[in-house]
């Protein structure tokens, strides 16, 4: 690979190039008006949701993508995940407000290197856009914390998961019930399962810990 050379015929460093996905504009600006103060990365494109990003990365190639995990149409981590199955040299940091281990574990199984949160914007997020780049994990101390209190017992099933989101959500079991077009007997025995697996004594505290972990989220 050939270096870029300025007029003089010196070599200077390639610049890197990035794609963020997150569907606030606030954010969008703030990455953009970082990311125009380092001379050596170049905002290529911005997406609004997972599809575009999948679009935009398929037309632009970028070195590195910032990635939101909750956006509409098509959630970040989907969008990781059909990212890098097509492209397996794809490096991406998921930059979201949530710090649950479910939400790391599911992004950094998705494909990202990197999981950052919102509140790191700054000097963080620049410096994870270069060591990424340069082919590096970056894992705060925080969210490397959070992980490792993740366990293989806290995976749920598809229907166990929205039995216990419209429980977060305040229903009672007879409208969980009439929700999923079961009986409330099964919604209970789905309920026991939660429990055993998320190993919470009660409906409240599985809600809880379900809450604070990010396996359901109620935004």
């Amino acid at each position: 690979m050939i270096s870029p050379t300025d007029d003089h015929g010196a070599s200077s460093p390639a610049t890197i190039r990035v794609l963020t996905a997150d569907d606030h504009p606030v954010v969008r600006a703030g990455v953009r008006a970082m990311i125009a103060n380092e001379p050596d990365i170049d905002l290529v494109a911005e997406a609004t949701d997972g599809a575009e990003a999948i679009r935009l990365y398929a037309e632009h190639v970028p070195d590195v993508v910032l990635m939101d995990l909750r956006m509409p149409r098509m959630t970040g981590v989907e969008a990781v995940r059909a990212i890098v199955a097509a492209h397996p040299e794809a490096r991406i940091i998921a930059l979201t407000s949530y710090e649950g281990d479910a939400d790391i574990y599911r992004a950094l199984e998705a494909g990202a290197q990197g999981y950052l949160l919102k509140d790191m914007l700054g000097t963080e997020v620049i410096r994870a856009i270069r060591s990424v780049a340069a082919g590096k994990r970056v894992i705060p101390p925080e969210v490397a914390a959070r992980l490792a209190e993740f366990t293989p017992r806290s995976d749920l099933t598809a229907r166990e998961e929205e039995v216990l989101f419209l429980a977060a959500k305040g229903l009672r079991n007879r409208d969980i019930a009439r929700v999923i077009g079961r009986t409330e007997a099964t919604v209970k025995v789905h309920l026991k399962h939660v429990m055993a697996k998320l190993g919470a004594d009660d409906r409240t505290q599985a809600v809880t810990l379900a809450l604070q972990r990010g396996i359901v989220h109620l935004d």
